[in-house]
């Protein structure tokens, strides 16, 4: 092998010191840049805008609340992505490795208990964070990591993901996925972003 210029020394450097800034850029923030609505400030048309599935101790929602009309729209999306027309332990695992992907501290952490409601194994769960063709997996759940995977590097669903989800899925299901992988990744942005803090007790996202 020729010796490396000094050209490309240099552009080694740069892109190196490029992934550390990034990465350091991505970390939790350690303060909320939004602070949730108090229990005690919550009036009626809060609570009715978050309703039965949204947790009125659960900061995403009221932080969501600091934005009325938006919470207001966005609780009935998030309604129907929680009782989709995917099997449970499916939606897990693609918001799993969604907020494994996006870094997502918070939806990772309260994500894990309900991956285990739906029959996530604690196996599985600590194996998300590897590659979608890891050892273990079944061959459906490989067709869904790597159907997330691939929505989160190019928005897309390959030919030979969507065909092999299809052979079980029907035509809405795909659909149901597409938007559930889109649902927590917009909601990554929103919860790092804000700084939405962990409640205490929640799990953390591993490293």
């Amino acid at each position: 092998m020729g010796k490396i210029s000094e050209l490309e020394c240099g552009l080694c450097v740069v892109m190196l010191l490029l992934t550390a800034a990034a990465g350091a850029n991505a970390q939790p923030l350690a303060k909320a840049r939004i602070l949730p609505v108090e229990p005690a400030a919550l009036t009626d048309t809060n609570r009715q805008i978050i309703g039965a599935t949204g947790d009125q101790s659960i900061s995403v929602f009221t932080t969501c609340l600091r934005n009325v009309e938006l919470c207001r729209t966005w609780m009935p999306f998030t309604r129907y992505i929680l009782g989709s027309k995917l099997p449970p332990r499916d939606r897990e695992l693609l918001i799993l490795r969604t907020g494994w992907l996006c870094r997502s501290e918070y939806e990772w952490g309260h994500h894990v208990p309900a991956g285990k409601r739906a029959g996530l194994t604690d196996a599985e769960i600590s194996r998300i964070s590897k590659a979608p063709d890891a050892a273990g997996w079944s061959e459906f759940d490989v067709l869904l990591l790597r159907a997330t995977d691939e929505l989160h590097k190019d928005q897309f669903i390959t030919d030979a993901t969507w065909n092999g989800l299809s052979k079980r899925y029907s035509e809405a299901q795909p659909m149901d996925l597409t938007f559930t992988v889109g649902q927590y990744t917009m909601l990554s942005m929103f919860l790092k972003s804000a700084g939405v803090q962990l409640e205490p007790g929640v799990v953390k996202l591993p490293d």
